[in-house]
């Protein structure tokens, strides 16, 4: 019951196709927290993004450009702070009509041939998280000096000096065994 209701709050992502004249059409969204909350397990929680979906409808093919652009809240990898993560994305994905699926690529979507619809809010979603960097980390200022919380960088520093520090016998003993060959 719960999946129907969100399904049922993700409509505003809805393009009705049929009946739509030929042509080119623009929806914009803004996409929030709220947006986020339908999609469990999420790398993001909260954001500022504007999507912008333009639908070109010809009579032989429909074809969907969105652009992303905006910012996603972040932990940062390295001090645990939160932080705003810039982010955009412009993808063409061709929409196809048929019974069954073909390999065709991944800018390819295949739905049935009765339907009037597509809901464009999986996809989004799914653009927004391929633009996010793979490491999470508070972007440098203009000087080059990272915005990280000073007071963890510290301990990053302190903790890492400390390491260098303590030697390890069973590397001495494995170095041994190298220079014996």
């Amino acid at each position: 019951m719960q999946h129907f209701f969100a399904m049922e709050r993700l409509s505003v992502y809805n393009i009705a196709f049929k009946g739509l004249r030929e042509g080119v059409h623009e929806y914009d969204y803004h996409i929030g927290k709220s947006f986020f909350d339908h999609f469990e397990g999420s790398l993001v929680e909260d954001g500022d993004i504007s999507a912008i979906v333009v639908l070109e409808k010809r009579s032989s093919f429909m074809k969907l450009n969105l652009k992303i652009s905006g910012t996603v809240l972040l932990t940062c990898d390295r001090c645990l702070e939160p932080y705003n993560q810039s982010i955009g994305n412009d993808i063409s994905i061709f929409v196809k009509f048929g019974e069954t699926e073909s390999e065709e690529g991944e800018d390819v979507i295949w739905i049935l041939p009765d339907e009037n619809q597509i809901n464009v809010a999986h996809i989004i979603y799914e653009y927004i998280i391929v633009s996010v960097p793979l490491r999470h980390v508070h972007p440098s200022d203009k000087k080059g000096v990272s915005s990280c919380d000073p007071a963890m960088l510290k301990k990053i520093e302190e903790y890492s000096k400390h390491e260098s520090d303590m030697s390890d016998d069973r590397w001495g003993e494995l170095k041994k065994l190298l220079n014996n060959n």
